[in-house]
């Protein structure tokens, strides 16, 4: 990992769990450059074999795609898109548990990879769990629904889907979006890694083996929405 991407994602093993930190000092855009940083922290887990805790700054697990890439077109743009929801699989596939602690705001492309956690821990305050794309003039892809669909509550996800619900922490364990809420920042690292820490006793291979099971059939489901997602995307960006 290069210092720039140790900047935006920072690695380090805390009681036997990989904590991955993003930080990009602004919103957590995942633009090539995170992704690329996400995804060579992801590898020193791999390699270490650890449970993983995935979190934010504070106030903001991500706001989404880097705006700037998508508004300036091309293939950085598919690639951006396509690299998003390649991390979404890498999350829900990775072999060792993963816990996401989310610190305020998850929306977009941020409110996807929170559904790829294992385990899934918001802070109570006036935060924000939105896929905003229809209220942004863009269809929902393909992929992002299988996304959603394999967490939210039925209801839930015909409203975030169809009406860009903006879900909070207050409703957001009842809809499907996450798992446990803290009362306060200063509680979400300890509870996330006490989590994390606990799922150390699980046997290993029967907890990947199980996580295939129970995935299998949702990651082929967004695999082939990300191939039509994909020939979307190269005619909206590669038009010349």
């Amino acid at each position: 990992m290069t210092e720039a991407q140790k900047a935006l994602a920072s690695f380090e093993v805390i009681d036997g769990v990989a904590v991955i930190k993003l930080d990009d000092g602004k919103a957590n855009a995942l633009s090539l450059t995170m992704q690329s940083a996400l995804n060579s922290a992801l590898d020193q887990a791999q390699q270490a074999k650890l449970p993983v805790v995935v979190t934010g700054r504070s106030g903001i697990l991500s706001a989404g795609f880097d705006l700037k890439t998508l508004a300036a077109s091309g293939q950085p743009a598919v690639d951006m898109l396509n690299g998003g929801i390649e991390l979404a699989l890498r999350l829900l596939s990775f072999e060792t548990p993963v816990v996401i602690a989310c610190g305020g705001h998850a929306i977009a492309m941020g409110v996807f990879l929170l559904q790829c956690g294992d385990y899934r821990i918001g802070v109570a305050g006036n935060f924000k769990y939105s896929a905003n794309e229809v209220a942004i003039g863009m269809t929902m892809p393909w992929s992002t629904i299988e996304i959603l669909r394999q967490r939210l509550t039925p209801a839930a996800l015909s409203r975030a889907v169809l009406l860009a619900e903006t879900f909070t922490p207050t409703n957001g364990v009842e809809n499907g979006l996450i798992d446990r809420v803290v009362a306060t920042e200063a509680e979400l690292m300890p509870v996330a890694l006490e989590f994390a820490k606990s799922t150390l006793a699980l046997n290993a291979a029967a907890h990947a083996s199980s996580k295939h099971r129970l995935r299998g059939e949702v990651i082929a489901a967004i695999r082939s929405g990300l191939a039509k997602d994909y020939d979307g995307w190269k005619k909206l960006f590669l038009a010349s």
